[in-house]
């Protein structure tokens, strides 16, 4: 966790119907970034977003996943607020409208 509170993280501003922050791989310590994304696969969850499958890790009132990529490909981790999570808006009736994946 110290390095996932040490790093600055991106707004992402394309996807304003979905708050969330990301940090990517090539401008963060590669080896720390290689074990945080082994953390949330180990000991996260698996979780929906619409139709996909995504392990989440809770941490902090935050959750944080990737896409799934195999590691090697993986350049991205995101996180959100626990309540602007798909699965919190699902079962708060708070979903973005006509937006489906």
């Amino acid at each position: 966790m110290e390095f996932i509170n040490s790093v600055k993280w991106t707004y992402a501003k394309t996807m304003p119907e979905w708050p969330h922050e990301y940090i990517v791989r090539s401008k963060v310590d590669d080896k720390l970034f290689v074990e945080s994304v082994n953390h949330i696969r180990a000991f996260g969850y698996v979780g929906s977003f619409y139709k996909m499958s995504i392990t989440y890790f809770d941490h902090d009132g935050m959750v944080y996943w990737t896409m799934g990529a195999p590691i090697e490909e993986t350049i991205i981790i995101n996180r959100c607020k626990k309540e602007n999570s798909y699965e919190e808006r699902l079962k708060n009736g708070t979903l973005p409208e006509n937006k489906t994946k």
